[in-house]
């Protein structure tokens, strides 16, 4: 809890005087105490100079200062040099260096380093309750993530109970929450079926009303997964209402990334923010099979069209080749739940031979498919069918089958990521968890600093800060002092001390395909809240951050 030391002290000496009034009234009674108004006069000076502890912070003290920064504010403008002041998890002061009062508990001299506001993440994966303290995240620069995505979410039924359990254990990074579609219909025990009854978009959205209410920031959606599959748009314009009456953010894992269907699934997602009024976000925008940058621009120009109809349209991206998810994305939908796989089997099985062969061929072969999950970690679906002695389709059938391992997916095309990527619409994700064996966990936001700015110069520093900053918190509204109790995303006074302290030419991402779970490394200081959870270069323990509520007063 944050005390007011001034609002204490002129309480307490108002107390005083009154106490010393009744004293001094008895003391003259009993003629101990000379009527003396002098007398009075210095008991109260000693008194407003006792009551200043020397243990806590004056007015006039802070708990940190940084001088000598080279400061990006994420708003993506030239770096400046500055003195900034903290005090109690807010920056209170940004001033030319040598203006700033330097009474302070800390001190630190930033040496001509960047300091800049701390990463956010659009697009986050893991369990706060099982790894409170992220230090994958953390290590990187991340300072925000966000929860529930893909259509998938924690919090279930009761979401303000999981966030005071969240609030009551603490974490290393601040954590936002989106309500999961996918989830949303199993909540419900909605049928796997399009064209749901109007009872269950009702039971729905009621949910989502209540999610919004209790500070969810929006809705996500997995239309390439179990449930999110079944809905057709009359549902996600149903369901997307609430969220634009509550003035929140659609984020959608778009029903398919391939290049032969990526437009039509952009123009569903635009469609559902036109029949609804929400603000729509394309999830980790890609072109699985494309290695066409014209087309990027195609889709971008999608994007661009929408945003001239008045359409609120924004997108990020991981800086990896390859995605990971389950092995379920290379089978067809005839072969994937409510249907009865071992029923496929016996009935249709060489056609789903030949479905296999050609999906994952067109995926580049077996050999682009690197397992994450035991007992193949590590090895391509290749490896594991020459170990096996038998075609890779049967082991996809007869070994490993729907929902039996996940895996990265090298897919994509790296010229085609740097068009989406230099779009300024364009935000950085990492689409990581703590446990996925994928580098984009651990090395997301170090890679953009690392490769994009210092090796290619695909953008300049201050652009991939905003990227990372002030344009994510624009885009959830977290800047937003009516939509969050603190805005954040910018170096700027009265916003949330979420601040970086580095040199980009130290920063490196450690982890690979092979490795996943190296750190990131050239972060030297790292603060959420005012706290130190990195400090020179040194991860601590500690857990200042918890659950952002979003305002449930702000309407669209």
């Amino acid at each position: 809890m944050s005390i007011d030391r001034d609002l204490f002290r002129k309480r307490s000496f108002v107390y005083f005087l009154l106490s010393f009034k009744r004293i001094s009234t008895s003391f003259n009674s009993y003629r101990i105490m000379p009527e003396s108004p002098g007398l009075l006069f210095f008991i109260c000076i000693f008194f407003l100079i006792s009551c200043s502890d020397g243990n806590e912070n004056t007015p006039d003290e802070y708990d940190l200062l940084i001088k000598n920064a080279i400061v990006a504010d994420g708003s993506g403008n030239g770096l400046f040099e500055a003195d900034i002041l903290i005090d109690e998890g807010l920056i209170v002061q940004v001033s030319e260096p040598g203006a700033a009062d330097e009474r302070a508990v800390q001190v630190i001299d930033a040496a001509g380093r960047i300091v800049s506001p701390g990463f956010i993440d659009t697009h986050s994966h893991g369990d706060p309750l099982e790894t409170p303290r992220f230090d994958n995240f953390l290590s990187m620069g991340v300072t925000t993530i966000s929860l529930g995505q893909d259509g998938r979410s924690p919090g279930g039924d009761d979401l303000s109970a999981w966030m005071d359990e969240v609030d009551e254990m603490g974490t290393g990074p601040n954590i936002i929450h989106f309500v999961g579609q996918n989830t949303l219909r199993q909540l419900v025990d909605a049928p796997q079926a399009t064209g749901l009854d109007e009872s269950y978009i009702e039971q729905i959205q009621e949910i989502i009303g209540a999610s919004m209410a209790a500070g969810s920031f929006g809705m996500t959606t997995g239309l390439e997964y179990d449930h999110g599959t079944f809905a057709d748009l009359p549902e996600l314009i149903d369901l997307a209402k609430p969220v634009a009456a509550a003035g929140g953010l659609v984020m959608s894992h778009l029903r398919s990334e391939d290049d032969d269907r990526i437009e039509e699934a952009v123009t569903e997602l635009l469609d559902q923010g036109r029949g609804s009024g929400a603000a729509v976000h394309v999830s980790h925008i890609k072109i699985v099979f494309g290695d066409d940058p014209g087309q990027a621009e195609e889709v971008l120009t999608l994007l661009d069209e929408a945003r001239g109809e008045g359409l609120q349209v924004s997108a990020d991206v991981y800086p990896y080749v390859a995605s990971f998810t389950g092995i379920s994305i290379v089978f067809p939908e005839w072969a994937l739940p409510p249907n009865d796989f071992d029923e496929i089997v016996d009935t249709r099985r060489d056609e789903l031979e030949e479905y296999l062969r050609n999906r994952v061929n067109r995926r580049n072969g077996p050999e682009a498919t690197l397992f994450g999950t035991e007992p193949w970690t590590g090895m391509t679906l290749a490896e594991v069918a020459e170990s096996l002695d038998k075609p890779f389709e049967e082991v996809l059938i007869d070994d490993i089958r729907p929902g039996g391992a996940s895996a990265a997916y090298f897919v994509m095309n790296e010229d085609v990521m740097r068009r989406f990527l230099r779009d300024p619409h364009v935000m950085v994700s990492s689409d990581g968890s703590p446990a996925m064996r994928h580098p984009r966990g651990y090395g997301s936001f170090a890679k953009i600093i690392r490769q994009y700015v210092n090796e290619e110069s695909l953008l300049s520093l201050e652009e991939a800060i905003r990227k990372m900053t002030g344009l994510p918190a624009a885009t959830l509204g977290l800047d937003n002092p009516d939509r969050v109790d603190t805005p954040r995303g910018l170096i700027r006074e009265g916003f949330a001390a979420d601040i970086l302290i580095f040199d980009p030419d130290n920063v490196v991402d450690r982890a690979t395909f092979e490795d996943p779970h190296q750190y990131a490394e050239g972060f030297d200081w790292v603060f959420v809240n005012g706290v130190a959870v990195i400090e020179d270069g040194e991860r601590n323990r500690s857990t200042p951050a918890g659950i952002i509520r979003r305002s449930p007063q702000t309407v669209r």
